[in-house]
């Protein structure tokens, strides 16, 4: 088995007074130019002001990026203040609860953890934290350290503009118009401690289109999940990295989105079996497993990197004394995995492979809720996705892979079936193309969906979202678990509650 690195588990979470020695620590790192980190009585302060807009994100208990907030009243500062004025100097007095704009005071990442995008998760948190309180929008007086270069030849107009329009990169300015901040104005004599920006700072707002609407409960369950499917064409890769290129790209395209999931096919990775078209079928999965740790490892990383929970669709898994598995893994975007064993396999996975089935079915805890994933054949045996649904789970997320038409039908009406009998969505990823001398995988047919219960509130076909045919694609729905607790309550009919459990049930029996 490959040697894991950089075992992450992150965590969103408020600041506390405890964490005052390593918040200092990383300010005097990241802020050395421009005074460092805040006084220990001026962080008091700023918890004690608002505790909820002052957050953090840990990894493995130790602090590695954080953001500072306050609510202020947009007539009180408009357009033309300073961030000592609009901090009081550091003590957070300005903060109004009754004010109508999230101000966004520090923001600052451990220069060792840059690569994971840990400042878009924060902006993100930022966002989410301004719908809860709904609030009309958020404010930042954003530096330009890039302008020292460009000082001598360019106004800061025009050093903005110019940043605006891609022709010039600046760390900070670009970075924020990339996370859908618009600029209002240029503040002069915002911060004179910052040299490289030459005391200019731009004032950036970002709007809550959900403004003035009814006040989501802080702290309550996350109820609008987006996800994304990817439908995969098979080709000739003409190694690894190539086809860890293609799932980034589907990673990024998706996380762009602001997606909660992607969920990828089974056997995504079964062009690497064309190198082994020399050998028997068996021997050749048997192979394939082999890229199965580093695939998986490589799922971890981009989940953490690109903010999103990723259902790493299925793969060989193969150990000579336990078996050989057919295995999906969930990456979440905390760092932390799990996996879903394959229960059901095909007679063809059984006589060309010698396939062994898994004897554990899971309910997954994430940051979106319960889920459940049921390998392809799986789903078209009833009583797994009641035992999940029974305990709690509102997504199910099936990868598969079908070669006909009518192999495809029977995984995607078993689908239907089971969102309309267990009042959930399922969200189906399959993969289209040919493989030329990959025997038992040579030829694809599929037509990814996400399907939802069948009533009023959803769409009349009961189909959320649904690819062309045999295209490489992607589908991205927005997922409404209220309306699923509606359905149960109040639907035309219930199929969750009107059972007779007087005359039948499902059991699991395995201990």
């Amino acid at each position: 088995m490959a040697k894991q690195k950089n075992v992450h588990k992150l965590k969103l979470r408020n600041l506390e007074l405890s964490d005052y020695s390593q918040i200092k620590k990383l300010m005097n790192i990241v802020y050395a130019d421009i005074g460092g980190a805040w006084t220990k009585e001026e962080y008091k302060t700023q918890l004690k002001k608002f505790p909820e807009g002052q957050l953090c994100i840990e990894d493995n208990g130790r602090v590695v990026a954080a953001c500072f907030s306050i609510i202020i009243d947009y007539d009180e500062f408009r357009d033309k203040h300073t961030y000592k004025e609009v901090t009081d100097d550091g003590l957070f007095n300005t903060h109004n609860p009754d004010g109508d704009t999230l101000y966004g005071i520090d923001i600052f990442v451990d220069p060792e953890y840059q690569n994971l995008r840990l400042g878009r998760r924060l902006y993100d948190a930022r966002k989410e934290l301004c719908e809860k309180l709904n609030l009309r929008g958020i404010l930042i007086g954003g530096r330009i350290p890039g302008y020292k270069n460009y000082a001598k030849e360019l106004t800061p107009r025009a050093y903005i503009e110019q940043v605006r329009n891609k022709e010039i990169y600046d760390p900070i300015l670009t970075f924020q118009l990339n996370n859908e901040f618009h600029i209002r104005k240029v503040l002069t004599n915002y911060l004179p401690s910052d040299k490289d920006s030459k005391s200019n700072a731009v004032l950036l707002e970002w709007h809550n289109v959900y403004y003035e609407e009814d006040e989501k409960i802080i702290g309550g369950t996350k109820s609008m999940v987006r996800i994304g499917v990817v439908q995969w064409k098979m080709r000739k890769y003409s190694s690894l990295d190539d086809l860890t290129q293609s799932i980034e790209f589907f990673v990024d395209t998706v996380s762009g989105y602001k997606s909660d999931f992607i969920l990828f096919p089974e056997f995504f990775n079964a062009p690497l079996m064309a190198q082994y078209n020399k050998v028997s079928a068996s021997d050749a999965v048997r192979l394939l497993a082999d890229y199965t740790d580093i695939l998986k490892q490589k799922m971890i990383d981009l989940a953490l990197s690109y903010n999103i929970n990723i259902i790493a669709g299925s793969m060989p898994y193969y150990k000579e004394e336990d078996g050989l598995y057919n295995v999906s893994y969930l990456c979440r975007r905390d760092g932390t995995w799990d996996a879903q064993y394959k229960l059901h396999v095909t007679p063809d996975e059984t006589t060309h492979w010698g396939m062994k089935g898994g004897d554990t079915l899971k309910v997954f805890n994430t940051d979106a809720g319960k889920i459940g994933i049921l390998i392809c054949y799986d789903i078209e045996f009833p009583e797994l996705s009641r035992i999940l649904a029974e305990q709690g789970v509102n997504i199910l997320f099936v990868p598969y892979w079908t070669d006909t038409k009518s192999s495809f039908l029977r995984v995607m009406r078993c689908a239907q079936a089971r969102a309309i009998e267990n009042e959930c969505y399922v969200a189906i990823s399959g993969s289209v193309g040919n493989l030329p001398g990959v025997e038992n995988m040579d030829i694809q047919y599929a037509q990814s969906a996400i399907f939802s219960p069948s009533d009023f509130t959803f769409p009349p076909d009961a189909i959320i979202a649904e690819a062309t045919p045999n295209s490489e694609t992607t589908l991205i729905a927005d997922l409404d678990l209220n309306l699923l607790k509606k359905v149960r309550t109040q639907g035309s009919v219930r199929n969750l509650s009107s059972r007779r459990k007087d005359l039948y049930k499902v059991t699991w029996l395995k201990k």
